[in-house]
């Protein structure tokens, strides 16, 4: 189970602070016919729009697509792309950016696909403008801790996903101190690891000590890696006893944040500051990269994020099944943790950012770019040259009600958090490698997203 606070900029959404690398990343792709996986019949084809986000601004122009990449990109004074080969689709002033990258998701596959499950999570993820999901160790069953389970979470996803999806392995102690159980996990394609200072809140996942983490990072510096840390450490003097039975709601959020006192994270980040210096030069993980997840400091959070100092967003979508919310209950200490919010991440971002001068640009930066070096994704991440072809055309001023009747693609839309909103931007179009996978309430045919494993 994973925890999060409120942000005053993007509530419910977490926050990463990272240093950025790259590592190879094997390059995969669907068997099944074109006519299966897009809903445009085209191989070879132009996007057009008003609003092109690319690393360099955003500009007026054309993207040419070939075969799933990015081949050309023009600006609308260089009229002669108009001509050329190929198809094209013109989206007037809607707004076409790369493809959200999403590295932090729970999917429950396999074993818990009945909380959430890859097909309903991917049709989610791509109605949201998200074209590659990374999926957390944990929630499904077993955790995926071995080369072995990560292989069983690998065979779930194959032709069940409509983006691509890559995969974390789990930190834990039954494989910390063995360097060949991690060297298998990482072989086998894990993007990372994550682990947890406190209880996951789930029996097969238990917490780490810092003398774990040493040994995680000693084997990630040999593949340039990274480690994904879920940082509270419970304090002795500090415990859940504090809550008084009678006196303290346990309906109120307020309550419940008393079982999370600051401090926990306070302690975990010092310890882990500590762990830093071997990732030094000379160090035993000299090299390797340590990523705190859930950064919660809502006072300071605005500040650190314009001025560079979280590089990452990402959704900690974390479902369960209704009766496990206690939704008519309201009980905060007892209630399943996390948010439901896949399909919610570009317009929530876009509506809370925007009121505090959030850019298009920085959108891209935050979601897109920043998460695909993250995770390694050389070919993702921006609208470039030579990249996969992962675009989201969406309408950033359009306004829409998130109610009973908009269509949500989750298994459980009832328990997102998000439902009863207002919110502004639309997804109209998602494309995955060239593949058109969404478009106005509409999938491709077959799921043809791709495992994203890294060699």
């Amino acid at each position: 189970m994973e925890y999060m606070l409120l942000w005053r900029m993007l509530p419910l959404l977490a926050l990463g602070a990272s240093f950025l690398f790259l590592f190879y990343v094997q390059n995969y792709s669907s068997k099944l016919p074109h006519k299966e996986c897009s809903l445009l019949p085209y191989q070879r084809y132009w996007i057009a729009s008003k609003r092109i986000v690319t690393p360099q601004g955003v500009i007026s122009g054309a993207v040419e697509i070939k075969e799933g990449k990015i081949v050309t990109i023009v600006k609308e004074e260089d009229r002669h792309w108009n001509s050329k080969e190929g198809h094209v689709v013109d989206y007037g002033e809607a707004v076409v950016m790369p493809g959200l990258i999403d590295m932090h998701a729970h999917l429950d596959d396999p074993g818990r696909a009945d909380w959430e499950g890859f097909p309903s999570g991917t049709k989610a993820a791509a109605a949201g403008g998200i074209t590659t999901l990374v999926d957390m160790p944990l929630n499904n069953f077993p955790s995926t801790m071995s080369q072995e389970t990560l292989k069983l979470k690998i065979e779930a996803a194959k032709e069940r996903i409509y983006v691509d999806v890559g995969f974390w392995g789990g930190l834990v102690p039954e494989n910390a101190f063995n360097s060949s159980s991690l060297e298998g996990l990482l072989n086998a394609g894990a993007l990372g690891l994550k682990s947890f200072m406190c209880p996951s809140g789930i029996n097969d996942f238990p917490m780490t000590n810092i003398n774990h983490i040493k040994e995680g990072l000693s084997v990630l510096a040999k593949y340039r890696r990274p480690l994904l840390v879920h940082a509270e450490l419970q304090q002795d003097s500090e415990s859940h006893l504090e809550i008084k039975e009678g006196s303290d709601d346990p309906r109120l959020y307020s309550t419940y944040l008393k079982t999370r006192p600051p401090s926990w994270e306070e302690a975990a980040i010092k310890e882990l500051v500590t762990v830093t210096k071997d990732t030094r030069n000379g160090g035993p993980a000299e090299g390797a990269h340590l990523h705190i997840v859930h950064l919660s400091d809502s006072s300071s959070s605005l500040d650190l994020i314009k001025e560079g100092h979280i590089d990452v967003l990402s959704s900690d979508h974390s479902p369960t099944l209704p009766e496990l919310k206690l939704l008519d209950d309201g009980n905060f200490l007892k209630a399943w943790g996390g948010i439901s919010s896949l399909q919610f991440i570009l317009p929530v971002t876009w509506s809370y950012g925007q009121k505090y001068g959030v850019t298009l640009e920085q959108l891209a930066l935050w979601w897109s770019e920043r998460p695909a070096k993250l995770a390694g994704l050389e070919l993702k991440g921006a609208i470039a040259v030579g990249n996969h072809a992962d675009i989201a055309i969406w309408e950033p001023e359009v306004e829409f009600d998130l109610n009973d009747g908009y269509t949500v693609y989750l298994k459980h839309p009832s328990i997102s958090a998000y439902m009863g909103s207002k919110l502004s931007g639309r997804t109209l179009a998602t494309f995955v490698r060239g593949n058109l996978v969404y478009k106005k309430e509409e999938h491709a045919p077959a799921a043809c997203g791709v495992p994203i494993l890294a060699r």
